[in-house]
């Protein structure tokens, strides 16, 4: 499945019921360089929404929240050591947490990549 975004820049993608979780190129442009990411604990559960982790760059310091239900079944550790990794590869190397998703409908109600797209442009 291709990616699927939120307003807030995060994006989601799903892998059978478990769903990888980032921020967008988009969101990392606007934050500047990240020197510091603050993850969630595995097996913590978010419902839809929630403030999910921080990031910190130069600029300022910003909640990501959880685009979809569900509970944390893998944390990317490497973020603490190389913050940086979100900028250089935001929607790959860079990603947050891997979800179990409760609610695949949460993931189909996000935005495709065309819609995101469009959505940044008029910002």
């Amino acid at each position: 499945m291709s990616k699927r975004y939120t307003k807030d820049h995060e994006w989601v993608e799903l892998n059978g019921d478990v769903a990888i979780i980032g921020i967008s190129a988009y969101a990392t442009e606007q934050l500047g360089d990240v020197v510091y990411v603050e993850l969630p604990a595995k097996d913590k559960e978010f419902a839809a929404h929630a403030d999910m982790a921080v990031v910190e760059s130069a600029k300022a310091a910003s909640d990501v929240y959880a685009p979809i239900s569900g509970k944390v079944v893998e944390v990317n550790d490497t973020l603490s050591g190389q913050p940086d990794l979100v900028n250089g590869s935001p929607e790959g190397d860079g990603w947050f947490v891997k979800i179990k998703v409760v609610n695949k409908a949460e993931v189909d109600a996000l935005m495709d990549e065309a819609a995101y797209a469009d959505y940044v442009k008029g910002l």
